[in-house]
């Protein structure tokens, strides 16, 4: 879509990766459409706001219903707003999109470095089991906020460190290192047996193309034992679908730890905001948050404060959002980047490509994308470790994520904070930040010549 009208595709034959090939200096072909046909021709900070091309009538109406729950405020119950009160008792934010604005990725940090509410905090504690479990006191959630006559759970902040390096070529670097120091906690201290794991917002484009995506291809690039030898061991995370009360195979979250988008919706809305539904009916107020189990719950005509309708609509609406086209100045860069994006081994995580299976949306249904994820855990090391599990994923993994649209960060939300915590201030500071598995990855980016490292973030950038 390009201001406002329909785009059409005509693709050629291209590689298997399907990305920029030069043919001589006046003719190139174009990349494939990374999201399928879908795919939506927006360059400014409204690009990840469109619905996928192609939607009919009703699902577009549906789009745009779920889009006012997902972009509105919520309000404390009783309200005469039935349709949209319950907020809290405790909370992070008003809405779907205080974290996620305008679709995009949140920051993480201010611009006076103080923590963005688009930053939240997973909580565990180690038991004496061995096992984890939420803190009896806080729960498994950190929730800054609260409505009137309920007790916060108490304040964070940040503080960065900053820590020098040098390419082997002379160049050098410098990374960032935030430290994250919480106050004022209400109900007592952490204890020394807590687990911290901060997780910003992500952008949401083309997550209804990726729940397509078929068990099976996702299933066929794991190599736990690294069977190959190439350093590579991702693995999939298995995860309860509180619907189908069976475990299912995890795709989205940082640790992959929710297997639909329904349940993701679900359980922003009851984490985020204090919203229960059908998926997740109970409040987050731990035994000692009296004033919180004492709230008056919201909603009408449902014991749940989010309707089954409601949270459909929302989920429509984040299963519908299009992936935006690539955008690409300087074809014969992007072209020599993508090589080395490949040579040095980014792809083998950022797995370029699927093609997705059967959906209940039949638009995204047999699409061609360019996701540049394998949906797969992989451990990133101990400086990026959050020490806390997550399903089957232990304190070193993370997720794969998804690169389509990481170029528009920073016209759309104004930052290129990257990474789980939003540590990383560019796509290159990101690369320097992966260890574990993605180690001798990283030292191959690090030994090529600047032009070429420069060219391999071109390339991502314009993903």
């Amino acid at each position: 879509m390009k201001n406002g009208k329909k785009i059409s595709w005509k693709i050629p034959a291209l590689s298997l990766v399907g990305l920029l090939l030069v043919v001589s200096a006046k003719s190139t072909i174009l990349p494939e459409p990374p999201g399928g046909t879908g795919t939506v021709d927006d360059r400014t900070e409204n690009a990840f706001q469109h619905p996928f091309e192609g939607v009919d009538r009703d699902q577009r109406r549906e789009f745009y219903v779920g889009n006012s729950f997902f972009r509105d405020a919520w309000v404390a119950a009783p309200s005469s707003t039935r349709g949209r009160d319950g907020l809290g008792p405790t909370y992070n934010s008003i809405s779907c999109s205080g974290c996620h604005t305008l679709d995009g990725r949140g920051a993480a940090f201010t611009a006076g470095g103080k923590v963005d509410l688009s930053l939240l905090f997973r909580l565990s504690q180690l038991g004496a089991d061995g096992k984890f479990a939420p803190l009896p006191a806080y729960g498994d959630q950190f929730n800054p906020i609260a409505i009137d006559g309920v007790e916060p759970e108490g304040d964070v902040s940040v503080d960065f460190s900053y820590v020098k390096g040098t390419y082997p070529d002379g160049t050098g670097y410098e990374l960032r290192v935030p430290k994250f120091t919480f106050s004022n906690l209400r109900f007592g201290p952490f204890g020394s047996n807590t687990r911290v794991s901060p997780r910003v917002a992500p952008h949401l484009a083309g997550l209804g193309l990726l729940e397509a995506v078929r068990e099976a291809d996702v299933l066929a690039l794991v190599d736990e034992k690294d069977a190959n030898g190439d350093g590579i061991s991702g693995r999939a995370n298995y995860v309860f679908d509180r619907t189908l009360k069976q475990m299912r195979l995890g795709r989205f979250g940082w640790k992959s730890n929710q297997p639909s988008l329904r349940q993701q919706d679900a359980g922003a809305f009851v984490g985020d905001m204090g919203i229960t539904s059908s998926v997740f009916p109970d409040q987050n107020c731990p035994a000692p948050q009296e004033k919180c189990k004492a709230s008056p719950s919201g909603g009408v005509g449902s014991e749940h404060e989010l309707s089954d309708q409601i949270l459909a609509r929302v989920t429509t609406y984040t299963q519908l959002l299009a992936v935006p086209n690539r955008r690409i100045s300087d074809p014969e860069k992007v072209a020599a980047g993508e090589a080395k994006f490949i040579e040095v081994g980014c792809a083998k995580c950022h797995n370029p490509s699927f093609v997705t299976g059967d959906h209940e949306i039949p638009l995204l249904s047999k699409q061609k994308i360019f996701p540049y994820t394998d949906l797969l855990l992989h451990d990133l090391g101990r400086e990026l470790a959050d020490h806390r599990p997550d399903g089957l994923a232990n304190g070193r993994e993370w997720r794969t994520s998804p690169l389509w649209g990481v170029g528009l960060f920073p016209t759309v939300n104004r930052h290129s904070n990257l990474m789980h915590d939003g540590r990383a201030r560019s796509i290159e500071e990101a690369v320097l930040w992966h260890g574990g598995e993605a180690e001798v990855v990283k030292h191959a980016f690090m030994k090529l010549n600047k032009g070429e490292r420069e060219a391999l973030l071109e390339f991502v950038r314009s993903l």
